[in-house]
């Protein structure tokens, strides 16, 4: 009997796509004809025999050899360009997009949960195709014909890579404050001149070109966001015949070092050294931070994704090690001749295990819903039905963002004090678990922006529609759930429906607030929206899973019965632990807390 994946549970992503999202009934849909259950599968058999044969193994070698900076280029471990080609040829690269373009037409949301494993397995070596697959996406949407033509090819087939440049030096999130420049030039391109700051994959050599996606300004502009416009600056220029020339005025100034990612090159890259970097207009002139967004969204469902899978294998570590590592006996048990008993005999090894669960497979559950949002805004069979996904999955990403990157970070660490000693050595992976993830608070917008985005911005937007939609999914689940055969269930049904009410008072008074031009008092404590929202939508989420289990129950056999009550244990470990907090957060958001905002720079 082989051993279980340390990876993914991949019990609980069948579960998640054909009980949950039931992702085979978009097979029904035109774009999706081509497409079974059993495609499904073999996508995802291909992307956990990979993630496993060939990214996995060398995630602690980039660990401890990250790629160095030697002659103006970058030189990593063999290992990385070897597991890209895998993915490359496996064709993971194109399988979301049209079949014209040699792509699969793959769903979103069974694509994302194939992408999912690679995160868990490798998260250093991932980055390089997913951002190059966030960059042709975006290229694919506006970029114009001849651009789409000229690089769309060869970043599918995994020969170009692709990047997104957005902060600099002196501007980090503060876009408005970016100084890199666009000349126009008599031929219709663009001189850039500037510096950009943390650049994921920014350079390397594993493929022969690096598409840049830059943020910059065209002189004479608007001031500040409404004057940014979008480039796409390659590192190499293109021959005539679709050979790559010589180097662009585009250099590698250095490499920075991060407490993770340590497999992916992060980079500052000066445009603009000589002559100026050659760069080609992507969209209208100053509408550039509304196509980047485009690319950003879905980075952040990516981010969202990458947090919820590096919480989940460190989970599935620590569940592998606390079954496995016999050490002291029960509170109970006063014969030390007695055998030591398993870790996970230990209640409160239990009880960490209990919340790491709880909190990775709620966060991928959340992701893979918000993929299948992608799905329905893009498919759907009528418009109204599309423009509500697209509402919902408009006021969802900061959640899908930020929840997973905070508390399934939380959950990394429990995955190493389940470890005792050894989890804080190198010589097991969780503290590497961790170290990757605690980039993700700050990835693609820090929470503390998703939180101002989320209460700011979408939960006002369109009057409210967005978090009306919203308020009317999770009615119909509390709605099911009050109505279910499970007492427990019914009572979980009852505190969703209260926690959500609670929800809806602070929009309503956020928005009272603002309106009568008190909105910085209002705004001060986002963040705790932010965490109180959050755990309410996982706890709608974990309502859904605990639904389909308690029907499934009753026709299950052994395996699958430990399977569902696993699941309904989790569901109410999240009530009755998680869910609570929220009358905290709740209360202070309704007071208007002030303890922060009132805080002077001279008292700390």
């Amino acid at each position: 009997m082989s051993m279980p994946s340390t990876i993914v549970n991949r019990r609980d992503l069948d579960f998640l796509l054909y009980e949950l999202l039931e992702v085979e009934t978009l097979c029904f849909r035109d774009r999706f004809r081509e497409h079974s259950r059993e495609t499904f599968g073999a996508v995802l058999d291909t992307a956990l025999a990979i993630a496993t044969e060939k990214f996995a193994p060398h995630a602690r070698k980039a660990d401890e050899n990250e790629p160095r900076f030697e002659d103006g280029n970058v030189v990593m471990i063999p290992e990385v360009a070897e597991a890209l080609a895998a993915f490359n040829e496996a064709g993971f690269l194109s399988a979301g997009f049209d079949a014209e373009h040699g792509g699969m037409q793959l769903p979103a949301s069974v694509l994302q949960a194939a992408l999912a494993v690679f995160h868990a397995a490798n998260v250093g070596t991932a980055a390089y195709p997913f951002l190059t697959i966030a960059n042709a996406n975006l290229l694919s949407h506006f970029g114009t014909p001849a651009q789409r033509a000229k690089y769309l090819p060869h970043l599918l087939s995994g020969r170009f890579y692709g990047t997104m440049c957005l902060s600099e030096p002196q501007a980090g999130s503060s876009l408005a404050d970016i100084v890199t420049r666009a000349e126009p030039q008599a031929d219709g391109t663009y001189r850039l001149f500037g510096q950009k700051m943390w650049i994921s994959a920014g350079d390397h050599e594993l493929s022969e070109n690096i598409v840049h996606l830059v943020l910059a300004k065209i002189p004479g502009g608007p001031p500040g966001v409404k004057g940014i416009s979008l480039f796409l600056v390659p590192k190499r220029h293109m021959n005539e015949d679709g050979t790559v020339g010589a180097r662009n005025d585009v250099a590698l100034a250095g490499l920075n070092h991060k407490m993770g990612y340590r497999g992916t090159t992060n980079c500052v890259l000066n445009f603009g050294e000589k002559d100026g970097a050659v760069g080609e207009l992507v969209g209208e002139p100053h509408k550039g931070l509304a196509c980047m967004f485009h690319m950003m969204n879905e980075a952040r469902i990516g981010v969202g994704l990458g947090a919820a899978m590096l919480g989940y294998t460190g989970y599935l570590h620590a569940l592998a090690y606390a079954r496995d590592r016999a050490q002291g006996r029960p509170v109970l048990a006063k014969d030390p001749t007695r055998p030591q008993v398993k870790l996970v005999e230990h209640p409160d090894v239990r009880r960490m295990l209990l919340a790491q669960k709880a909190y990775v497979e709620g966060g991928l559950a959340l992701c893979l819903y918000a993929a299948k949002l992608v799905d329905e805004a893009n498919t759907a069979e009528d418009d109204r039905k599309r423009r509500g996904a697209k509402l919902l999955l408009e006021v969802l990403t900061p959640i899908v963002k930020a929840w997973p990157s905070q508390w399934c970070l939380e959950a990394n660490n429990l995955a190493i004090q389940v470890h005792g000693g050894y989890g804080y050595t190198r010589e097991y992976p969780v503290e590497r678990f961790y170290r990757d993830n605690r980039l993700n608070p700050i990835h693609e917008g820090t929470n503390g922006i998703q939180a101002l985005d989320l209460l700011g911005r979408k939960v006002g937007m369109d009057d409210g529609a967005a978090i009306q939609r919203l308020a009317m999914a999770i009615d119909l689940t509390a709605r099911e759930a009050r109505a279910c055969e499970s007492a427990e269930l019914r009572d979980c049904g009852q505190k969703l429906t209260d926690a959500f009410a609670n929800v809806m008072e602070v929009v309503r008074n956020t928005l009272c607030a603002t309106d009568k031009g008190h909105a910085e008092l209002a705004l001060a404590n986002a963040h705790v929206f932010l965490e109180m929202t959050g755990h309410v939508v996982v706890a709608w989420i974990w309502l859904q899973q605990a639904l389909v289990a308690v029907r499934r129950l009753k026709d299950a056999t052994d395996g699958d019965r430990d399977f569902y009550q696993g699941k309904l244990q989790a569901a109410s470990y999240f009530f009755r632990w998680e869910l609570p907090k929220t009358a905290h957060w709740y209360q202070l958001m309704n007071d208007m807390d002030n303890t922060c905002l009132e805080m002077q720079d001279a008292w700390f």
